[in-house]
């Protein structure tokens, strides 16, 4: 049976454009809703403007009761039936008791090689680290931080003249084929972990 897909996200969506756009033929997984917490976000246009169901809830009028705010964003998206979550620049942190309710049905993708480098500004941190490889990570979401099942990772040589902006832009195109990657497979029940170098070829520019 096909599963339903709901992305949520807080910006432009490049991932969530990733997604739906390799959820065609023979994909195990439909996109049914793009929801976001930020009405103006530009990945709500993009799937308005393509007929994908759209949902908003802002967080800013619950002053902080996640509790409360998740109550709404549960009221929001139920109707939806979905299967799946796929967090897709979603910057609100969740919380257990939501986590829990969609525990083995939602998933996240992450700008580094996790367990290195949970939250923010990672890519700085990998360059002040002296990594010579860097990358990303796709994992089921747990109550904690950028925890939880790793789905996959793909990684990339740091050059000797990346800044944290260059680091982004070139891990953001391996973000864009793992993610869809790892969805496929986790619609299909799949949670062996992929690496991406072992099943996809990479651009030499991303190399």
């Amino acid at each position: 049976m096909t599963k339903r897909v709901a992305i949520f996200l807080s910006g432009g969506g490049s991932n969530m454009r990733a997604l739906v756009e390799d959820m065609t033929g023979e994909h195990p997984a439909r996109p049914c809703l793009v929801f976001s917490n930020q009405a103006d976000a530009g990945g709500i246009a993009w799937a308005k403007e393509r007929g994908i169901p759209t949902e908003v809830v802002d967080h800013r009028p619950f002053n902080g009761d996640r509790a409360a705010f998740e109550a709404a964003i549960t009221e929001k998206i139920t109707p939806y039936a979905s299967d799946i979550i796929c967090l897709a620049g979603f910057m609100r942190k969740l919380t257990g008791a939501f986590t829990d309710q969609w525990a083995g049905r939602m998933i996240n993708i992450h700008p580094s090689l996790l367990p290195k480098y949970r939250g923010l500004h990672t890519h700085a941190r990998a360059l002040e680290a002296g990594d010579a490889r860097h990358g990303c990570t796709v994992h089921e979401v747990t109550a904690e931080l950028d925890d939880g099942p790793i789905l996959g990772q793909a990684s990339l040589e740091v050059g000797p003249d990346d800044t944290p902006e260059t680091l982004a832009a070139r891990v953001l195109k391996l973000e864009h084929q793992l993610y869809p990657a790892c969805l496929r497979r986790f619609a299909e029940g799949n949670r062996e972990p992929l690496c991406i170098k072992a099943c996809l070829v990479i651009p030499r520019d991303l190399r």
